[in-house]
């Protein structure tokens, strides 16, 4: 049995680090496609069309379905959490106006794409998805709480 030397396990790390990108990128290509489909009431954003929507828009409800550890590090403004682990989620989520817009957000994406889905299914029809969720927010600078 050949023992690793730390060179391969660094390729190792890589080479798992390049498929688990590549998975993520064919996992939101296929999503997407059905998600974000144009006319089906849901969009995903960038940051900088977050900002300017959440300007033109000021009634809309900005939902952060992270856990409650990642909020604790900041939220946009005025952001209601309800994470999407909470049994409670469907549940107050109703609680939110369907005639209203709503912009959705986790960390990175997956389970904003997740709850966007639900939203969706739920009845909500202006749904705002911000792409790459509150890093690319906080990386390009947007205000935080």
């Amino acid at each position: 049995m050949r023992i690793l030397n730390r060179n391969n396990k660094n390729m190792w790390a890589l080479a798992l680090i390049v498929v688990l990108g590549i998975a993520w990128y064919w996992y939101e290509s296929r999503v997407d496609k059905e998600l974000f489909r144009p006319g089906s009431g849901c969009v995903n954003v960038h940051a900088a069309e977050a900002w300017a929507y959440l300007d033109a828009h000021p009634e809309t409800q900005v939902l952060d379905v992270r856990s409650v550890a990642e909020v604790s590090g900041g939220t946009l403004p005025g952001a209601l959490h309800v994470s999407i682990g909470d049994p409670a989620f469907q549940q107050r989520v109703h609680e939110l106006n369907k005639a209203q817009p709503v912009l959705v957000y986790c960390a990175g994406g997956f389970r904003s794409r997740k709850a966007a889905a639900a939203l969706k299914k739920w009845g909500f029809t202006n749904i705002q998805h911000l792409h790459r969720g509150y890093e690319s927010w906080r990386m390009s600078g947007f205000p935080i709480e």
